[in-house]
């Protein structure tokens, strides 16, 4: 165990204080556009809120109902008198579907075995439309909200997601792949039963297409898709493509009829991309002539609206920062004609409620940020810079050498702590189909006011640089990516004089864990520590125990199965390299995540002292396993566990001083 009762308690009182700011999470507007829902901790515990969007009266709804942790997305009932919650098991992400109604009242919804998501509602009330793994991959189902009956849609071998009912409930959107090409995904089209699916041959074979939103008229579809490279948006006419008639016939083999459908596809096809950055859409605004998408520029997201008559688009006068939407699946943004309800944040500003008012182009803000004992002064911002690299850093690779890859500019955020000398943290992001933004992170500033400066790298494979940039991670985890990120932490410990080359440390969850368990395996020289967690240790052991679209989504996806890549899975497992661990390591793991299961961490345990390595606050690694969590949790308790554990280590491990607490915690 970490010995985090060694914390002094001006340390605890400055974690205490950031662990208990309260968070908004996923506001969704009601259908009327009066009210907005959203999670909120402003007691200590996620509770789900609603807001009058006129007064700004707020109003708590539940009473410890919801879930600790705030993971999953809510939805309003069709009537605007109930708001659906997903409900798991101390977060073992096996959701089921509840109901919360203004007078308090929790119904159960829908019980399904394995994980649900809820993703629409039908405009008249009577269906909900979801996916779940009942039967191994993700599929489609339908709940009938009077007969409480339960009809499975689709039975596809690939996930199905994005769904989304047509206004009239006659039919539904969603995406999935049925060609030989792994990579691909399809926009299909259904009637609300599931029957005479069609695949409307959007954009190129291998590409990514996805519906996000029905026009109010329910005659054109909002669609994403990436064939250009960046993702952009479209407007798909589906009378004008009934005319076309051509359907993809899903075998990629068959070569001619494929190209022939896609291409004729592309004639009712209106394309948008008015920049040289990723754009994805969320939804059309009232009206159905506009459509609000979100812009991807320096580890920004800028809201933009595009006319789609003209074709023209211009970004909202927001500050910088990132800007995002509440909800999953068509994003309903507005309040109304003129205004638009906004999430933002920056690395120095919290998550507030913005509202937007497109006739002036000003904004106010609805529900401000809380702050606690700090101010946004307290907080260090984030510097964007970019790192030339080819996959292959300075410091020798100790478990696989790699010939150099691609030279590829790699983005990365360096946040500066003010110590002089200043320990450095090597924060690396999970997904790994994911991205570090300027956007507010409580553990990133956790980190700096432990007094470390904090670089995050958007190595070969994150998201916002186009699909070529993600597909650089396709069979080789562990290889380039994992170089990038030495390479750029590298780069900043020769540019920056105050960083302390002997006190540098890899931290990263999830994929982020795998990489920092990959880390100090691969580059041991570089790193005086290590924390991993909920991280990957061992890549079959993974396939074989994960859910199993994410068994299919991301490890076949990525890395083809155990059978087909026995050495590949083996070579890029941190647990075949153990041996090579040669700095302090702390590892944390939820018992309950169902993505990488802890299995993977006790494992990994399992080697290292089989291998002879000790454990324990005077060993060479630490262990901790943390009951009633799972794939990570934003409830402040749960939080404040992981933040002290992380604080005692960095302490005693990395032998940082904290910057001085008193400055940061209001006196009693």
């Amino acid at each position: 165990m970490a010995a985090t009762d060694d914390l002094d308690t001006k340390t605890t009182d400055v974690l205490e204080s950031l662990a208990s700011l309260p968070t908004i999470a996923h506001p969704t507007i009601s259908p009327d556009g009066s009210e907005i829902a959203f999670y909120y901790d402003e007691t200590g515990r996620n509770e789900l809120h609603v807001l009058d969007a006129e007064t700004g009266a707020l109003e708590q709804w539940s009473d410890g109902d919801v879930p600790r942790n705030a993971r999953w997305f809510l939805r309003w009932d069709a009537d605007g008198e109930r708001v659906f919650f997903h409900q798991d098991e101390d977060g073992d992400e096996q959701n089921d579907i509840y109901a919360l109604s203004r007078e308090g009242t929790v119904e159960s919804i829908v019980e399904i075995d394995g994980q649900a998501i809820l993703n629409d509602v039908s405009d008249d009330g009577e269906s909900l439309l979801f996916t779940s793994n009942r039967d191994g991959q993700m599929n489609a189902y339908r709940y009938d909200c009077t007969t409480e009956e339960v009809t499975k849609l689709t039975d596809y071998e690939r996930a199905v997601g994005a769904l989304s009912f047509s206004p009239d409930g006659d039919r539904i959107a969603y995406a999935t792949n049925e060609t030989d090409d792994f990579d691909n995904v399809d926009v299909y089209v259904a009637n609300a039963d599931g029957s005479e699916p069609r695949n409307l041959s959007l954009g190129d074979v291998g590409a990514e297409s996805a519906p996000i939103d029905w026009g109010p008229d329910g005659e054109r579809l909002l669609v994403t898709d990436n064939t250009e490279d960046l993702s952009r948006a479209g407007v798909v006419d589906l009378a004008a493509l009934d005319e076309v008639g051509v359907e993809a016939d899903g075998d990629t083999e068959s070569g001619a009829d494929d190209i022939n459908a896609r291409t004729a596809a592309d004639d009712a096809v209106s394309w948008f991309s008015d920049s040289d950055f990723e754009e994805s859409p969320t939804g059309f605004l009232p009206g159905g002539e506009h459509f609000f998408a979100l812009r991807d520029r320096a580890a920004q997201s800028i809201p933009v609206v595009y006319d789609i008559g003209t074709g023209e688009s211009r970004e909202l006068d927001v500050p910088e920062g990132v800007t995002s939407v509440g909800r999953m699946g068509p994003s309903d943004v507005a309040i109304d004609e003129n205004r638009l309800l906004l999430q933002h944040t920056s690395p120095t500003t919290r998550p507030e409620l913005l509202v937007y008012d497109l006739a002036t182009d000003e904004y106010e803000t609805l529900l401000e940020a809380e702050y606690g004992p700090f101010s946004p002064e307290d907080f260090a911002d984030a510097e964007y810079l970019t790192v030339q690299s080819d996959g292959v850093p300075e410091t020798p690779a100790e478990a696989v050498d790699h010939e150099p890859a691609d030279e590829l500019e790699i983005g990365a955020l360096l946040y500066d702590s003010g110590e002089r000398p200043s320990p450095l943290l090597v924060k690396v992001h999970g997904g790994p189909r994911g991205r570090d933004t300027k956007g507010f992170n409580l553990y990133t500033q956790m980190l700096v006011m432990q007094g470390f400066s904090v670089l995050e790298v958007n190595y070969r494979g994150s998201t916002g640089r186009g699909r070529e940039f993600v597909e650089e991670l396709l069979e080789d985890w562990g290889g380039a990516e994992q170089g990038d990120v030495a390479t750029v932490a590298e780069h900043v410990l020769e540019m920056r004089d105050w960083l302390d080359e002997d006190r540098v440390v890899v931290f990263g969850g999830s994929y982020g864990g795998y990489s920092a368990y990959w880390q100090t395996v691969q580059y041991p020289e570089l790193y005086d520590a290590g924390i991993a967690w909920i991280g990957l240790t061992d890549l079959e052991e993974q396939y074989e125990t994960t859910m199993p679209h994410y068994r299919i989504e991301l490890m076949e996806k990525y890395l083809g199965t155990p059978e087909e890549n026995p050495a590949l899975y083996e070579e890029r497992s941190p647990i075949t390299h153990a041996e090579n661990l040669a700095a302090p390591l702390l590892m944390v793991h939820g018992v309950n995540d169902t993505r990488v299961p802890v299995s993977q961490s006790r494992r990994y345990r399992e080697t290292l002292e089989s291998l002879g390595y000790e454990f324990g606050p005077d060993g060479d690694v630490e262990y901790e396993e943390l009951g009633e969590e799972g794939h990570a949790s934003t409830d402040q308790r749960q939080q404040l566990r992981t933040f002290e554990l992380l604080a005692d280590f960095l302490q005693r491990r990395a032998g940082n001083e904290p910057v001085d607490a008193a400055e940061h915690v209001a006196e009693d």
